[in-house]
């Protein structure tokens, strides 16, 4: 890893902003690639997918939309330790996203004149889970449990298909699928899935839908911010990343740890390291050398921890750290420190934040009870994780009685005036004219 010496530097935003490490392959360029790709879809549909599965799964003559049995018959090759963890962290998801929807509320602005504040799901959504270099049960979960308790009726689920298991989506993807009872499933990944949700693909029995969530790789960000507007997205969730703030206190072992899990998803994940200490640097950097070339997936590992998107940052103090987090806006943010409370009290943009040597961000990425679909590439700085409250909309429903309404005639015809919509008072006048009131 290549260490940057922030130390005695200008730790402006703007320079901080120019300075922390990002993807050679940023979401601007990438939006350029994936463009045609979401146009292609929404123009010839079904024909434009399955040359996409050719180009970039290698697989063709597939069934784009997975027979509902064979979602349900997977779950006989679900190994029991695997179905029972599975639906461990369905539990646990659903406890927490549970947390996260509102209450309805009254409020009296005045007598006979109230405000209802309700939260309604939106009808259809279009969840997306990654096929790539790994499989991704737990990011069906994750969509799955957070959209259903929210209330919305009707899900569709989309990964790629795996030339191993005849075009069908990866096993383990169909495993949570059954397990959180959803039916309608489709082979289609990458940016053709994000543009088949958006556009819908008559042709194989999609409806677009309202939202679209779910991680992926830089591209499938790209292809969200694409259809955004046509459609909602959760946030840009692209190639993981983790940012660690730690000082002479933490555990170096662990800390390398950490950031050697999320290099493993991907050559392009980013691992950051910030700390005030160079000599806790020197111990991470020495854990690293030996437990990088022992991974599993050393070669992918160590791509990634070389890349320009990854480093060990020296800064001052503790201060400057969290200032450098706040820049780069982490999507897992873990604080190894002798006061976390203090430190986590500087911190304002992350899309989450294990507190402590006994929180990795593993933990987050399954069985913590928190959602791991999280904003990257400095989206956190704007953008929340998934929850259940990504799939409402708050809705405001006024009821004002005649007296309520009188009261603020006047106020409301001035303020008409002001504007010079002169209609918009005449619309409240007319309803105390002597014509009304006889009726």
């Amino acid at each position: 890893m290549r260490t940057i010496d922030l130390r005695g530097s200008d730790l402006s935003r703007s320079t901080l902003l120019q300075l922390v490490p990002r993807a050679a392959v940023s979401a601007d360029i990438a939006v350029e690639r994936v463009r045609p790709l979401v146009a292609d879809v929404a123009e010839r549909g079904e024909a434009a997918l399955r040359d996409q599965a050719r180009s970039f799964d290698g697989v063709a003559d597939h069934a784009l939309r997975v027979p509902t049995e064979a979602v349900r018959a997977s779950l006989d090759d679900c190994p029991p330790d695997v179905e029972a963890a599975l639906r461990a962290l369905i539990a646990r998801l659903r406890v927490a996203s549970a947390a996260q929807v509102p209450e309805a509320r009254e409020t009296r602005i005045a007598d006979g004149a109230v405000i209802r504040q309700r939260w309604q799901p939106v009808s259809r959504v279009g969840l997306y889970a990654p096929g790539g270099k790994a499989a991704y049960p737990s990011s069906v979960v994750m969509n799955a449990v957070a959209a259903q308790t929210a209330g919305v009726p009707s899900l569709a689920l989309a990964s790629p298909a795996q030339l191993e298991n005849d075009g069908l989506p990866h096993p383990a993807v169909l495993w949570a699928a059954a397990l959180c009872g959803i039916t309608e499933v489709y082979a289609i990944g990458g940016a053709g899935a994000i543009a088949a949700f958006a556009h819908g693909v008559p042709e194989i029995g999609l409806d677009p839908v309202d939202v679209v969530t779910g991680p992926g790789n830089v591209f499938v960000a790209a292809a969200k911010r694409v259809v955004s507007g046509l459609v909602g997205i959760d946030a840009e969730a692209g190639t993981t990343e983790i940012l660690v703030i730690a000082d002479d206190t933490a555990d170096a072992a662990f800390v390398a740890a950490d950031l050697i899990s999320q290099a493993e998803h991907d050559e392009a994940a980013a691992s950051v390291l910030v700390t005030d200490s160079p000599e806790l640097a020197d111990r991470v950097a020495a854990e690293i050398a030996d437990r990088a070339v022992v991974a599993f997936h050393a070669e992918r590992v160590a791509t990634a921890l070389r890349g320009p998107q990854s480093a060990i940052i020296l800064v001052d103090d503790l201060d400057a750290a969290a200032q450098v987090s706040n820049a780069y806006g982490p999507e897992h943010l873990e604080i190894h420190t002798r006061d976390d409370e203090a430190v986590v009290a500087q911190i304002s943009d992350a899309g989450a934040i294990f507190l402590g040597a006994y929180t990795p961000v593993s933990l987050g990425d399954y069985l913590a009870g928190s959602n791991h679909v999280l904003p990257t590439g400095g989206t956190a700085r704007f953008a929340s994780g998934l929850g259940a409250h990504t799939f409402l909309r708050p809705q405001q429903i006024i009821c004002y009685d005649r007296d309520a309404l009188q009261s603020v005639e006047q106020p409301l015809r001035a303020l008409s005036q002001a504007e010079g919509l002169p209609a918009h008072g005449d619309a409240v006048s007319v309803r105390f004219e002597s014509a009304m009131e006889t009726r």
